[in-house]
């Protein structure tokens, strides 16, 4: 893919993407007007970030939230974050799209012909903003697309005001549930691989992610009445055929990134010692799924590996680890790009009933938060599965704890999410990485691209000097 810094884009910011009819073929052309259809934007925006944040969640989000382990190639498995190899890098991914999604915006809120527009493209700016500051905290956002107006070094602005400001995540899932609600046209919405046109999907969408931030912000804000009146009105995703996700196919170039890299690529990702220790304890058979036996094993087991080796002083048979299962490259049409789910609805929704953010049964909503990610993950759930350490009062455990651990099995590979609810709960608990670049400690936020310096050296030196350095860490803010 070629360059996708966005102040370098910002410079093009009236000239768009030259897109094709084929879904696949997802290519930019600064040379082409700006009158590329909203569909073929929506198209393209739904599609490069769910197949990038899938990869991306893959070679470096599992990483982070120790669902994987990397053999080689693996400063950034040893929290050199600052240093991405075959991946972590999401800065440009995430940048691009938005600039991308705001073109569609800017057509839906100016020409009464693409008013249809409206609705998905406040959702998927709310989305993509939402991933951004959630990993890096303080970030360009009200000025970074203003690049016709000449503001091409636009400042970074603080979290909470990309949360709850006018424009923010937020306000942009308000807007959009007011427009997809008031629709009345007879226009119909193309270019939709989630939902293949249907409005009351994309309600659903906006009202389970607007749950999802506003519990994430729920330890800096009094989010209480709104997560009540959400679940009390009962619209969002509450069944896996409602889901926000796009299904990968078998062959290229819709298959799965990692099933058209090279075998060794792939083969430099195993299983976890962590995520082992947590499946095996569990007796989750979604281990199965998840990964493959290990070539040396007598009889079908699973060996984990623990994070950030030092591959340099440190020798590894592969034979003796378990690798990704069979949905990350030869079966990839089982495999989906994950934008939101009902499991992850039915486990927020649970950790705010639990923690007595809205009027529900906590444990409810919890087994069958279990239910729905076994069935996402094509695996029977085990009839004493629920009875065991599973269980939402298993001794030893507290409800909070086993929400978050079973909501971040079912998040592998989905882009950051484990990481970032790790970073918010403190739940599964992680280990060490063997050899640290980071003095021992769990990495909290993603440091801003060495390219932000040479490109925006004013802002960026103000965003790095309050975040002691561009130190990976430093809290963002609703995590201090």
């Amino acid at each position: 893919m070629n360059t996708r810094h966005y102040t370098l884009l910002l410079l093009a910011f009236f000239m768009t993407l030259g897109c094709t009819q084929d879904f696949e073929e997802l290519n930019t052309n600064p040379n082409a007007p700006n009158s590329v259809q909203p569909s073929l934007l929506l198209r393209q925006v739904l599609y490069n970030t769910g197949d990038e944040l899938s990869y991306e969640g893959f070679v470096a989000g599992d990483l982070l939230s120790q669902h994987r382990t990397a053999i080689d190639f693996n400063l950034f498995d040893r929290h050199a974050l600052k240093s991405p190899q075959l991946g972590g890098n999401p800065w440009p991914i995430l940048y691009q799209n938005l600039r991308d999604n705001e073109i569609m915006l800017q057509r839906a809120l100016n020409e009464p012909t693409n008013a249809i527009y409206e609705g998905p493209s406040r959702i998927m700016k709310a989305y993509l903003a939402g991933q951004l500051t959630d990993l890096f905290g303080d970030v360009p956002y009200f000025e970074a697309f203003n690049g016709t107006n000449g503001t091409v070094r636009p400042a970074y602005d603080a979290q909470r005001d990309i949360y709850l400001q006018e424009g923010g995540i937020l306000d942009n899932l308000d807007r959009a549930l007011e427009a997809l609600a008031t629709y009345d046209d007879v226009i119909a919405l193309e270019g939709d691989i989630l939902f293949n046109g249907n409005l009351e999907s994309w309600i659903r969408f906006g009202n389970s992610l607007k749950i999802r931030h506003l519990l994430r912000i729920s330890g800096r804000e009094d989010v209480a009445g709104e997560l009540q009146a959400i679940f009390s009105e009962g619209n969002f995703i509450s069944t896996n055929d409602q889901n926000a996700i796009f299904n990968f196919t078998n062959t290229e170039p819709n298959n799965f990134r990692l099933a058209q890299l090279r075998i060794g690529d792939f083969n430099n990702f195993v299983l976890s010692e962590t995520m082992e220790d947590l499946m095996i304890g569990l007796e989750d058979p979604r281990i199965g799924v998840l990964f493959r036996p290990f070539e040396n094993a007598s009889s079908e087991a699973y060996n984990g590996l623990i994070n950030g080796i030092d591959a340099s002083s440190t020798s590894i048979e592969l034979a003796e680890y378990s690798l990704a299962g069979t949905i990350f490259r030869e079966n990839t049409a089982l495999l989906d790009a994950n934008f939101m789910t009902a499991w992850e609805t039915y486990f927020c929704l649970a950790e705010a009933a639990a923690r007595g953010l809205i009027a529900a049964d906590a444990q409810q909503l919890y087994e069958t938060g279990v239910q729905l990610a076994f069935d996402y993950w094509n695996t029977p759930l085990p009839a004493e599965y629920l009875t065991g350490p599973a269980a939402y009062d298993a001794p030893g455990t507290e409800p909070l704890q086993q929400i978050i651990t079973q909501k971040w099995i079912a998040n592998t590979i989905n882009s950051y999410e484990g990481w970032v609810e790790y970073r918010r709960t403190g739940f599964p608990e992680f280990r060490p990485v063997q050899a640290s670049l980071n003095d021992g400690l769990i990495p909290i936020r993603m440091p801003y691209p060495a390219e932000e310096e040479a490109l925006n050296a004013e802002n960026y030196a103000a965003a790095a000097a309050a975040t002691n350095g561009n130190s990976i860490n430093v809290p963002v803010w609703w995590d201090e």
